[in-house]
């Protein structure tokens, strides 16, 4: 590898983990003739200040998506939880109430194993929780929140479970409000999750193959999301759900991630194609500022 300021890397090692930046230097290296391992040796005018490069776009990428992905997170808490509310502040702990999800088959009321499970995360999140109304409603109402309360204190994770805990047709009512059906907002939902877990833990995004792919609408209903139904499995797939959602529920800055996609660095071992990015990315409508 080819090190133009031995300084300068020397600072950025110190700053980044030797571990961490190897795998921004993985596709770097040669392929052996069967091509089914890499070599230890690096690809001819392989570039230490171009891995770096590549590293800090990825650190950029991260925290925009984290950036766009909280005002997402908090529209959907809130909608769930005053959709969840009119029908009962205290929805989340009578199974009976939910869809047929939160119940073992063929009954009105014996709660499922998918509602158990959420019930214990929820109970371990609730008894975690240092937030003030918390407390308040613990010395209060013994420690029972309202659905609109008990939704701020449970993760992304807890959240898509209980979206498909929810009642079909509430479920629908949702969905539809973003021009999606309840089976397609809830894939979203998982993966996004995933999404936001990477940016949050600071796992390399850019060039990842991402196992969970969400579905879409047929293209004739929403068009804008074309362009992302060859890329589900790329990182550019999963930013357009990003940017859809940003639109649809009007909330957040939908520029933050086409700023940061324009400043991926210029590299010929991984081109910005790596990430699933067409290439007239900056004329689709979702991508446009």
């Amino acid at each position: 590898m080819h090190i133009e300021d031995e300084a300068e890397a020397r600072r950025t090692l110190e700053r980044v983990n030797y571990y961490r930046l190897s795998g921004y230097w993985y596709s770097y290296r040669q392929l052996s003739p069967s091509g089914s391992q890499r070599r230890d040796a690096f690809v001819e005018d392989t570039s230490f200040a171009e891995v770096a490069a590549l590293y800090e776009f990825d650190e950029r990428l991260r925290a925009g998506v984290f950036m766009c992905l909280t005002p997402i997170e908090l529209a959907v808490r809130s909608t769930l939880g005053h959709e969840l509310g009119r029908i009962d502040p205290l929805i989340h702990l009578k199974p009976e109430l939910l869809g047929p999800v939160a119940r073992e088959p063929g009954s009105s009321t014996d709660p499922s194993g998918t509602y158990k499970k959420w019930k214990r995360l929820y109970e371990k999140e609730l008894s975690l929780s240092r937030e003030d109304f918390v407390a308040h409603h613990k010395n209060k109402y013994s420690g029972q929140l309202p659905i609109w309360a008990a939704v701020e204190i449970i993760d992304w994770g807890s959240l898509s479970y209980l979206y498909q805990l929810a009642p079909i047709d509430l479920r629908d009512t949702i969905a539809a409000r973003i021009r999606l059906t309840a089976a397609q907002l809830g894939s979203w939902l998982k993966a996004l999750n995933i999404v936001r877990n990477y940016s949050a833990h600071h796992a390399r995004m850019f060039n990842r193959v991402y196992t969970i792919k969400p579905k879409l609408p047929a293209q004739y209903d929403v068009p804008e999301l074309e362009p992302a139904a060859n890329a589900l499995n790329r990182c550019f797939g999963q930013l357009t759900l990003i940017q859809y959602l940003l639109s649809e529920l009007d909330v957040g800055d939908s520029t933050i991630l086409p700023n940061v996609v324009e400043t991926y660095p210029a590299v010929k071992v991984l081109p910005q194609s790596h990430m699933g990015v067409p290439s007239n990315w900056e004329t689709l409508t979702l991508w446009q500022h």
